[in-house]
């Protein structure tokens, strides 16, 4: 898909992974809508990118739909939609104080899979409607697990699970949009220098690098963006993960 002048939403775009994403869409001329809870921080990013800048819980039926209106009204329906959404969270399944709350892995649950499914299921309703390019395509979907889909380790039963989810889901959804000519792929980044983790001591920060074969480094959200554009642009990749990680496997802890 050509992503100049195309019009585009990423989800959690604001900061991270999805900040560098939106950066990179717009750079490559892509009219970009930032979705964020963070509403002035989509506002601010927006604006530095020249675009839309919108607040929604991306798990709300009624606050995306809200969103993808402002959208269509004020650049039309995205043809380009990367969720990067999603929120983190440890606890071990039995702790010393009992077992695992229940409200904190249905909170992880909800916001990663049920968010980014939600996004899905109504930016491809919206997109069906829209005419075919030169080769029948009317849309592409980017949507974000993790390493720890595969190699979960101790104390991320709950995201593990929810990036779980987000891997297994990439295939039915693309095997189904594609009778309206939409792709969907996932990346699954491993160890990024996030400003979560940029927050860590540097040592903190070098002993997660050093475990990573090659290059032995946190990866770099501008990484992660290059390959957001690759399923984007590239028009016969669909419904594939991509494990971005420098070769890492997550140990048990």
């Amino acid at each position: 898909m050509d992503i100049s002048g195309t019009i585009a939403l990423v989800t959690g775009g604001a900061s991270g992974l999805g900040l560098a994403t939106a950066q990179a869409l717009a750079a490559k001329g892509a009219r970009v809508a930032v979705l964020d809870q963070n509403g002035d921080a989509a506002l601010e990013t927006a604006a530095q990118i020249g675009g839309l800048g919108l607040c929604a819980d991306i798990s709300s039926e009624a606050e995306v739909t809200a969103a993808l209106d402002k959208i269509e009204a004020a650049y039309g329906t995205p043809r380009i939609v990367v969720n990067c959404a999603g929120i983190g969270g440890a606890s071990r399944i039995v702790t010393r104080s009992g077992p695992h709350e229940l409200e904190l892995f249905e909170r992880i649950i909800r916001v990663n899979l049920l968010g980014t499914f939600n996004i899905l299921r109504l930016t491809s309703a919206r997109m069906t409607a829209l005419a075919p390019d030169a080769d029948g395509q009317r849309g592409t979907i980017v949507n974000t697990a993790s390493v720890a889909a595969f190699e979960g380790q101790i104390g991320q039963a709950a995201y593990a699970a929810s990036k779980g989810g987000i891997v297994a889901l990439a295939l039915p959804a693309a095997r189904e949009l594609a009778r309206f000519g939409i792709r969907i792929n996932t990346v699954a980044p491993g160890i990024f220098r996030t400003p979560l983790l940029a927050e860590l001591p540097d040592e903190a920060q070098d002993a997660l690098a050093s475990g990573i074969p090659f290059p032995s480094r946190l990866g770099r959200p501008s990484e992660f963006a290059e390959t957001v554009l690759f399923c984007v642009s590239n028009d016969y990749l669909n419904g594939e993960v991509i494990r971005l990680d420098g070769a890492t496997r997550l140990t048990p802890k």
